[in-house]
């Protein structure tokens, strides 16, 4: 298991890294087109490129420091890393769409002459390097938080290169220079619906929010549904990165042996498995101790243990 852990991580390293070496292709032809053609939408999109480079950089960063065995300071590992490098590029995301934002609306009261002939060829390389990139990646676990970001920014990309193309071709047989930052409002709209993925997943899992496949309610039960189990309460389960779900909880038991709870202990552990739970903290009680109780109505659903 360990092993196929580790052959999957140094896979997805190799990955970002080739990743990260064809989008920083992309990034500079984008950033000396646009200056030299004058396309906003070429530079709009070479930003966003940039900020892949650096969220591939910082994903390749983080699996590496996340390999990092456990210690007496920190006794989970440094699964974290790769939440907080989410963070920083959703935050980053989130400036670069506003800054394009801003310039796109300055460009409307002061539209700039375009070259689409260089522009049209600039995006049209972007635009298969992304579809080269996207293919290295398409095959990520989507547990994978680092990865699956990676994979939708370079989507995204791939989109924004499109958008570019078709600005380009609609300002040569049109000439209206006002289509360029229309189409830099709308990479502009892309990457903040990105960065707002992005940060309501990383900062939902920083706050210790329960992970989206587990259900309070169909935990519980499955835990009930184990003779000689009266009651579960004081339950909590929390994320330390997307595919490492930590969970503690006491269990009010029948009276019997403490040699019979081993097979109990052994029973919760299968069941809790089956919702990708395996890192475990469990307290047995011969009665219920009152802290943290969860108690559940009729449909099974929490409520009120008044």
């Amino acid at each position: 298991m360990a092993e196929n852990t580790k052959a999957h991580s140094h896979g997805s390293q190799k990955k970002l890294l080739l990743a990260m070496l064809l989008t920083g292709i992309i990034f500079v032809a984008e950033f000396i087109g646009g200056l030299t053609t004058g396309s906003l939408a070429l530079l709009s999109d070479s930003a966003h490129v940039f900020m892949d480079v650096f969220a591939l950089g910082l994903s390749y960063l983080a699996f590496r420091v996340a390999a990092k065995p456990a210690n007496d300071k920190h006794t989970y590992g440094y699964h974290r890393m790769q939440v907080l490098a989410a963070l920083v590029n959703g935050v980053t995301l989130l400036v670069i769409s506003i800054e394009i934002f801003r310039e796109a609306i300055l460009r409307f009261s002061n539209p700039q002459p375009i070259e689409t002939g260089l522009m049209l060829v600039i995006a049209v390389i972007g635009l298969a390097v992304n579809v080269i990139v996207a293919f290295v990646l398409h095959d990520h676990d989507h547990d994978d938080l680092n990865t699956r970001s990676a994979f939708l920014h370079v989507l995204g990309d791939t989109l924004a290169s499109v958008g570019v193309i078709v600005a380009g071709v609609l300002i040569h047989f049109t000439g209206l220079v006002i289509i360029d930052p229309l189409m830099s409002l709308a990479i502009s709209l892309l990457i903040l619906f990105s960065a707002g993925r992005l940060l309501k997943e990383t900062v939902h899992i920083l706050v210790e929010g329960i992970p989206e496949n587990i259900s309070v309610a169909e935990v519980t039960a499955s835990i009930k549904s184990i003779e000689g189990i009266l009651e579960v309460h004081d339950f909590h389960a929390w994320a330390i990165s997307p595919d490492y779900i930590a969970f503690s909880a006491h269990i009010h038991l029948e009276d019997q042996m403490l040699s019979q709870t081993n097979a109990i202990m052994e029973k919760v552990k299968a069941a809790l498995a089956k919702f990708n739970i395996h890192h475990t903290t469990i307290q047995f009680e011969c009665s219920n101790c009152g802290q943290g109780r969860v108690c559940l109505d009729n449909q099974g659903q929490p409520t009120s243990c008044d």
